[in-house]
Parts: C-alpha cells; structure tokens; sequence
C-alpha cells in the first residue's frame, strides 16, 4: 500500500487513554487541550494558518491534516497549496514585533516509479498562501478572528522567479508580487491565482 492511500480516520476527540484495556479519566481531547492551545506558538499556529486556508476552499470537515505531504492542501479543482505563516506577536515575552519571513525551501522531488526522495530539490505546489497574524496588540489578539489575518497568493512560478534556491522570503517582496485579501476573498483568489503571470 502506497503512503498517500493510507487514510487516518478522524478522532471524536472522546477516546481515551487506556492501559490494558482499562480506561484511565484522559481522553484525546485533553491532550489537545494540553498540546494546542497556544495559537501564537509558532508550530500551531502553522497549523491553524493551514485549517483557516482549508475552511475558505471548503475542505471537508472530515479531512485529517497529512503531514508529510509534498503540499498542505488541495482544491476541489486540483490546485496544491503550500501554506505559511508569520506574526508580529509571539507567545513569548517581546522588545520588539518580530520581522516577517515565509519559508519557501524547495522539497526533495519524489521518484515517480520508487516513491523516494531524490535530490532533486522543486517546489511542489502550485501556488503559497502566505498567512500574516497581522494584528499588532497582545491583549486583544487571537488567531480565531479572522479579520485579523491577511493572505497573500502567490503562484509557485513567481517564487521560482524570485529565486528557484531560495529558503526564505520576506513581507516586502511578498508584498511587490500580490496584495492582500482577507479571509472572505481568499477562496476566489486562490481559484484565480493561477492566471496570474
């Protein structure tokens, strides 16, 4: 069996830990509560930025994040997501806003008839959406109000231009290739992304 047909079935986030059958007062969603609460932490907010991309193109509600995909998401139309994240505001304690940068390392190309990596390095997806936690205020911030986010699109083949080897890309280049939207026209711009030259 293929890795990328392997399918994990969501959790209820009711089951719990057990030892021998015997069921202890944990469940799964303590753990959640325990390992994912903090949103401003950089790893989870990560994640969260690829849910907030998910709900706007539709993902079903089912979908469990793959982790070690070539691409965090994809379109009903087939287009391949890579989405990353940056704040101002960390978890923390902070002098200063933190500078903003996008990950955009190339991954290892797959073999076609192995399934293996090569060392071949491309960029897998077809377009980034780059999540900006834009709001600058840490008592009121929290990365569930969407309004408080703004996402760029980008299309892999202006990435590549911007440089095929690059690693990293900062808010003012990203800011000369697109303008941002907000959550309410990011489905649209996603599915129009690819016209863009």
């Amino acid at each position: 069996m293929k890795l990328d047909e392997i399918k994990t079935k969501p959790k209820s986030g009711d089951e719990r830990l057990n030892l021998h059958d015997n069921l202890l007062q944990y469940n799964l969603i303590d753990f959640w509560r325990w390992s994912a609460s903090d949103l401003l932490s950089n790893a989870t907010r990560g994640i969260l930025a690829e849910f907030i991309v998910g709900t706007a193109i539709g993902m079903p509600k089912n979908n469990v994040r793959a982790e070690w995909d070539d691409y965090d998401l994809k379109t009903q139309e087939g287009i391949k997501i890579e989405v990353k994240s940056a704040a101002f505001i960390q978890s923390w304690e902070q002098n200063k806003f933190s500078s903003i940068s996008f990950n955009i390392k190339p991954g290892k190309a797959r073999d076609l008839v192995t399934g293996k990596r090569t060392a071949i390095c491309k960029r897998h997806a077809d377009i980034y959406v780059f999540c900006l936690l834009k709001h600058k205020e840490k008592s009121t911030i929290d990365p569930l109000k969407l309004e408080q986010w703004e996402f760029y699109v980008v299309p892999t083949s202006t990435i590549n231009k911007y440089g095929i080897e690059q690693s990293k890309i900062g808010l003012n280049p990203v800011r000369k290739m697109v303008k941002p939207v907000g959550y309410s026209d990011l489905n649209e711009t996603i599915k129009k992304s690819l016209a863009i030259k």
